[in-house]
């Protein structure tokens, strides 16, 4: 699968089992369950979005819960089928888990994905020439070679949070997870990311700009995103989309499983 067409289906699901029309009968107003009902710009650019991926939106209601845990299986998805394709640049076994998982070692982390490697057998290692040292005296302590540690774990190689949409108050859950697992690694920083379908600009800087937290802020429908603020003229969201792209910190979720590749 091309990773257009995989982005169709990303988006077909995600509005199909996610987003929903809801009404404020207090404000006699209709809004997308991703948009902020208190804000107009909001309402507008969540409309705006699902209109030009062109599907259907699902029926009945979903509670906020249940559309976030939506959101990580349907992302983990999107990333596998994606990244599997990709193995001749990423060679290695690779699991996708949107569940808690015990990585490298004996710590437990909690981010909404995790993509992770398994470790290899001397085997494979001395599959097309002899690596290691026929008396195993060398390399003997890295998590690469499973036959270094009885109980072995799968190595993280990245920590993925979804963020259905944005409040000040997730915005600090996310960089908070984010520091939790740089101050505790036993290894490599493992890429560290975010996915949102937030709406506002401004909200997603609470993610995107800073101290570097985080690599990246992924957007599950940029272009859309970025066609329907320039359809309504919203000049500050616009300028404030532009910094945070043109600055790399902000990206479509298509340039998310081959940035993974790197």
């Amino acid at each position: 699968m091309d990773i257009g067409s995989a982005r169709n289906k990303y988006h077909r699901e995600i509005c199909k089992t996610i987003v929903r029309l809801k009404r404020d009968k207090a404000k006699a107003i209709e809004y997308l369950n991703f948009a902020d009902s208190g804000n107009r710009n909001s309402i507008i650019i969540a409309q705006g979005i699902i209109e030009l991926t062109g599907f259907a939106i699902g029926q009945g209601t979903i509670t906020g819960q249940r559309a976030g845990d939506f959101f990580e299986v349907i992302t983990k998805n999107f990333i596998q089928d994606i990244f599997q394709q990709l193995q001749h640049l990423r060679p290695g076994n690779w699991l996708y888990s949107t569940e808690q998982t015990t990585i490298g070692g004996d710590y437990i982390i909690a981010p909404d994905i995790i993509v992770s490697r398994l470790p290899v057998s001397d085997d494979d290692i001395n599959a097309k020439t002899q690596v290691l040292d026929k008396n195993n005296r060398f390399a003997t302590a890295t998590p690469l070679r499973k036959s270094n540690y009885q109980d072995s774990y799968p190595i993280l190689h990245a920590s993925i949070s979804c963020k259905w949409t944005i409040r000040s108050d997730r915005a600090q859950n996310t960089r908070t997870e984010a520091l939790n697992l740089i101050r505790n690694r036993k290894g490599p920083l493992p890429h560290v990311v975010a996915v949102t379908a937030e709406p506002l600009p401004t909200r997603i800087a609470a993610l995107a700009l800073g101290t570097g937290d985080l690599d990246c802020v992924y957007h599950f429908a940029l272009p859309e995103l970025k066609k329907t603020i320039e359809k309504i003229d919203n000049q500050d969201q616009l300028d404030m989309l532009n910094t945070m792209i043109e600055g790399r910190r902000l990206r479509d979720i298509s340039d998310l499983p081959f940035d993974l590749a790197i």
